[in-house]
């Protein structure tokens, strides 16, 4: 006497995810602003950003012409740019390769 089992596969539940691309905000060097001015916004516009972060940010940005500010989600990376922009420091975003 033999007895059938039959098993009944589970659809797999577990989804690969991923990681949502992230970007770079770039904060390019200008002759206008003053250091103060720079270093100001960005601890405004970074949350959590002290004081020395954004010297060291700042410094970058003049020796070198451009500084990484943050690496994050495109949403945000548009928005500290935007508000970069708007305090009168030129910032662009670019994708995290």
């Amino acid at each position: 006497m033999s007895v059938e089992t039959s098993v009944i596969e589970k659809p797999s539940s577990s989804t690969v995810r991923k990681p949502a691309p992230r970007y770079r905000v770039l904060l390019h060097n200008d002759d206008f602003n003053s250091m103060e001015h720079v270093v100001q916004t960005l601890m405004k516009t970074v949350a959590g950003m002290t004081q020395p972060q954004a010297v060291n940010i700042m410094m970058e940005a003049h020796t070198n012409g451009i500084a990484l500010v943050i690496t994050c989600a495109l949403e945000p990376a548009e928005f500290y740019s935007e508000t970069l922009r708007n305090h009168g420091l030129t910032s662009t975003i670019e994708p995290d390769d």
